[in-house]
């Protein structure tokens, strides 16, 4: 199922019972799937379609108007507001994004076709840059779950941080539920999905390109080539987690390699060697997509094996 739909099963649990959690999208609520099946729109009481006890908003194509107003309930108080769109068009957003961090606003940005994944919609859809942009942000949370557990623990961050815009970051394309997943170990930002013993390399990764790694480690260990995968759902969240913790999710000595569908910028900081997209996208099938950038099982592995053949030499 896709993270995006997960999402809307989220939301259908919760909108009901957490009745200041309000708000709608930037004219593309068929494709966020953020209006719940109770839902009742926000409109004119003699509009005859809803009226102002309605809490879902269909905001047209005004994504910084959008974000500027969920700010500004906010700031109101007594609401949890949330607003959502493409993630790629979350660039409109970025004037009140950044007041959102800036003024320690509790708003909620869900940002649905997170990757390449949305595929023949092409590099105009294609938020390549996007999450380097946000995270650059001091007091964000970036959340891109990789599946059901994930997406849960997405929303319960963005519930619980009271002082911390979060944007939540859901795929369009079906990802697998993942064996070594938990809501409890997302909420720590980055975990150990899944580990052998003595490990040869790490595998870093956040969203669809958590289930790609663990394929990849599979041809490894047909290999004889033990390795570990680390979902890294919210980079600032697993920032602020001891130092202990880190070194024992990330340890030193072992070659990391980051893998996600994006900006390679700022991977650094967590691994040695980063496969990613430092160029726009391209309009195709999504499975052409990730096959042209190398997002594939085979190729993630191939380069894996590459990193510790070099890690020896590797001035670190």
């Amino acid at each position: 199922m896709a993270t995006r739909k997960l999402s809307e099963v989220v939301i259908n649990a919760i909108a009901d019972a957490v009745p200041e959690f309000i708000g709608g999208s930037a004219d593309l609520t068929g494709s966020n799937l953020t209006r719940w099946k109770t839902a009742k729109d926000f409109q004119a009481n003699d509009s005859g379609i809803g009226d102002y006890s309605g809490r879902y908003f269909h905001y047209g194509v005004r994504e910084h108007a959008m974000a500027a107003a969920m700010n500004g309930m906010q700031a109101y108080g007594g609401l949890i507001p949330f607003g959502a769109g493409f993630l790629t068009f979350i660039g409109y957003c970025l004037g009140s994004v950044r007041l959102s961090a800036l003024t320690k606003q509790q708003v909620i940005y869900v940002m649905t076709h997170d990757s390449i994944g949305v595929g023949e919609d092409g590099p105009t859809h294609q938020p390549i840059e996007t999450y380097a942009v946000l995270r650059s942000h001091p007091n964000i949370n970036v959340i891109r779950p990789a599946d059901g557990n994930e997406v849960s623990a997405a929303y319960l961050q963005a519930f619980t941080s009271k002082t911390t815009p979060s944007v939540l970051c859901f795929t369009r394309q079906n990802v697998p539920h993942l064996e070594g997943s938990s809501i409890e170990k997302a909420l720590k930002g980055g975990y150990v999905l899944q580990d052998e013993p003595n490990a040869q390399i790490i595998f870093a990764a956040t969203g669809s390109e958590v289930s790609l790694c663990v394929e990849a480690a599979k041809l490894l260990k047909q290999e004889g080539i033990a390795s570990r995968v680390v979902s890294l759902p919210c980079l600032s969240t697993f920032d602020a987690q001891s130092q202990e913790y880190r070194d024992q999710v990330l340890p030193k000595g072992i070659p990391i390699l980051s893998v996600e569908a994006a900006s390679t910028f700022g991977w650094a900081k967590y691994a040695h060697k980063s496969i990613g997209i430092d160029t726009f996208g391209m309009s195709a099938p999504a499975n052409q997509v990730f096959e042209h950038f190398g997002l594939v099982p085979t190729e993630v592995a191939k380069k894996a094996k590459d990193l510790i053949a070099e890690f020896p030499s590797m001035k670190l």
